[in-house]
């Protein structure tokens, strides 16, 4: 069976339903027409953005931090591992290119959006979440890149959305801090 020409991505037990065997996998990958892209993971581009991949590991995970920054063009630094947030209680995820943030259920969905990457739903927050995030994580990120993404937020101030910004802030300890320091710093 062949695989079509839209970009997909496959675990193997999804390989394996269009395959039947591991011979035919194999003879597939050897053959060019599908790449092994991470572990258990396939895909029929050999190249995949790695949001994609991410997603489709951790269907449950929202893209988050530098990895966002990242995607927004708010920050030129590539990041060397993709940032997840997942819920507080969610179990580890095993792996030294990701670093998951534990967040707590009743904050975990605010902020979520999808966006599409190669016709591939990705969940990420929205910039209005991430400059939130980005207040409350001040202390634990660099100076240089912290006053970076600020600077890249004030040039795109025009295009946030304040109600959202207002209508998250209730939810977030320390909502008056975070509150004066985006007036301060951004706006």
């Amino acid at each position: 069976m062949m695989l079509g020409d839209e970009f997909m991505i496959y675990s193997y037990s999804e390989l394996k339903k269009i395959y039947k065997t591991s011979y035919s996998i194999r003879k597939a990958i050897n053959e060019g027409k599908i790449y092994k892209i991470d572990n258990g993971y396939y895909s029929n581009k050999k190249y995949v953005d790695p949001m994609i991949l991410y997603t489709k590991k951790y269907p449950k995970c929202i893209i988050t931090l530098d990895t966002a920054f990242y995607y927004y063009d708010l920050t030129d630094v590539i990041p060397q591992k993709a940032y997840l947030a997942t819920k507080a209680h969610s179990k580890p995820i095993k792996s030294e290119k990701v670093v998951q943030i534990y967040t707590n259920d009743d904050i975990f969905e605010i902020g979520k959006t999808s966006i599409e990457i190669d016709n591939q739903i990705v969940n990420i927050y929205d910039k209005e979440r991430l400059l939130i995030e980005l207040i409350r994580k001040r202390k634990q990120i660099p100076f240089d890149y912290y006053k970076e993404i600020i600077a890249n937020y004030r040039d795109i101030v025009d295009e946030l959305d304040m109600y959202k910004i207002e209508t998250y802030l209730p939810h977030f300890k320390r909502e008056k801090d975070i509150g004066n320091t985006l007036l301060r710093e951004v706006f």
